[in-house]
Parts: C-alpha cells; sequence; structure tokens
C-alpha cells in the first residue's frame, strides 16, 4: 500500500503548486453557479406547472453541482495519455506495483484534492451568501459518505478512461465527448429531476449520476432517510462494475501492448 500512497503523496504535492489555477476554478465556479441560480428562478417564475422538487432544492442541487464539479471524469491526466501514446507506460510495467492501481491513486489524486479544495470554498460562498440550507444530522453523514464513494467511482471512472487510451492513435475523441456528457449526465448543466419523465428510467441508472446527482439530493433531502442506503448501494455497484472492467480491459491491453526500440 505505500507505494500507491507514495504516488498519491506526489500528485498531491504537484498540483498545489498550481494555487492561481485552483483560484481561478473557484471563481469559474462561483460565477457559473450564480447565472444558473439565476436560470433556473426565471424558469419556475415563469412556469405553470408543478415541478418534482421545490425552487429552493434547485438552487440548492444547482450549488451542490459546483461543489462536486471538479469530481467528475471528463479530463485525461495529459502525462499518463501522452506515456502511452510513446509508449513510455512500459517503464512503468517494470516497477514492482500493480499497473491498474498506480493508475487508480494517479486519477484519484488529480480529481480529489482540486475538488476539495473548489468545494470548501463554493460551499461556504452559498451558506454565506445563498442561504443554502444545512442538512439534517443524518442527511449530512450520509453525503459525507456519498462524496467519498463519488470520489471513489469517479477514480475508477477515470482510470479505466484512461485504459482504453491503449486502443487509439489520439485521446482527442474521448477528450471532446467526455465534458459534454459528464455535464449533462450528472446533473450540473440541468438537475436531473427536472428532466422529462420519459428520461428518468436511463437517467437513473446512468453512473455520471452517481457523482453528483445523488450526493445532492442527499444533501437536500430529495432522497429519502429509508432510500439512502439504496442509493449508496448503487454507487457501490458501479465502483464495483468499473474496478472489475478496468481491470480485465487492462488485462486484455498487456496481452496486445507493442514498444517498439531499444
Amino acid at each position: 500500500m505505500k507505494p500507491y500512497l507514495a504516488i498519491l503523496r506526489i500528485v498531491v504535492t504537484s498540483l498545489l503548486q498550481y494555487r492561481a489555477a485552483i483560484l481561478v476554478r473557484i471563481s469559474c465556479g462561483f460565477f457559473w453557479g450564480m447565472i444558473h441560480v439565476a436560470v433556473i428562478s426565471a424558469f419556475y417564475a415563469a412556469g405553470t406547472s408543478s415541478q418534482p422538487i421545490t425552487l429552493v432544492q434547485a438552487i440548492s442541487l444547482t450549488w451542490l453541482g459546483q461543489v462536486l464539479l471538479q469530481f467528475l471524469p471528463w479530463t485525461i491526466d495529459p502525462e499518463l495519455e501522452e506515456q502511452i501514446r510513446n509508449g513510455n507506460v512500459a517503464y512503468e510495467l517494470t516497477r514492482p506495483i500493480n499497473l491498474y492501481w498506480m493508475l487508480f491513486f494517479r486519477s484519484a489524486a488529480t480529481r480529489i484534492i482540486p475538488a476539495l479544495l473548489h468545494a470548501l470554498t463554493v460551499i461556504l460562498m452559498a451558506l454565506v451568501l445563498f442561504n443554502l440550507p444545512l442538512p439534517s444530522l443524518l442527511s449530512g453523514i450520509a453525503f459525507c459518505t456519498s462524496v467519498a464513494l463519488a470520489a471513489t467511482l469517479s477514480a475508477a471512472m477515470s482510470t479505466f478512461i484512461v485504459i482504453t487510451l491503449f486502443w487509439t492513435l489520439s485521446g482527442d475523441g474521448i477528450k471532446k465527448l467526455l465534458p459534454h456528457t459528464a455535464l449533462l449526465l450528472s446533473g450540473v448543466v440541468i438537475p436531473l429531476p427536472l428532466f422529462p419523465p420519459w428520461a428518468q428510467v436511463f437517467l437513473n441508472l446512468q453512473p455520471f449520476r452517481a457523482i453528483v446527482d445523488i450526493p445532492s439530493r442527499i444533501y437536500t433531502g430529495v432522497i429519502l432517510d429509508t432510500e439512502i442506503y439504496l442509493t449508496l448501494g448503487f454507487q457501490m455497484i458501479w465502483i464495483l462494475g468499473f474496478i472489475v472492467a478496468g481491470q480485465w480491459l487492462l488485462q486484455r491491453a498487456m496481452k496486445r501492448f507493442v514498444v517498439q526500440g531499444g
């Protein structure tokens, strides 16, 4: 376990050097959060039909979406991408560690640290300036648990996406598709309960929901206390699925992987 924790520590130390970039992300998240709140408030004011969630819950989901935004697996670690493209990932195979878990912990570090710094600041601003309601004790504990599972799922999904690069000449296609898919299906752009009823079955089963939508709904009380264990189990199932699928895909990649040169 020590080698993987060392990898985590090294990546975290590297990320903390870019404080200006972190401040820019926080500023952008707060700015876009205000825009989303204004748009949703306008739709609620102009709407004539009843909605599945209240305006306060919709605004809370919007802010929590900005808080959890950095957890989304919408980018690829450029260093890993370059290593796979030029074959230098072969050096990682000579290390006495499991390649999958090395990729997993690197992905976890690149997601968790920016997300935590971004989340703490944005949620504090939302609490002070926009009166973001606090959850109940049970919902608060479940929210923290759900966020931890969301971070784990994000790392597993990011690792799976990195492994798929073994079958591509360039990761440009994946990089262009991921941001739009992740933002839309996670509920960051529009809270998932506000989508049409015919789309709810698919939206409730897809994995991006487990990164942003589920923790946000637990926090706001949209998911009832009696349903919390089911939703946490839903997150665990997707985590296990992506880890198993990622390890299987990596094993296949290693059987076909060829590095030219001496």
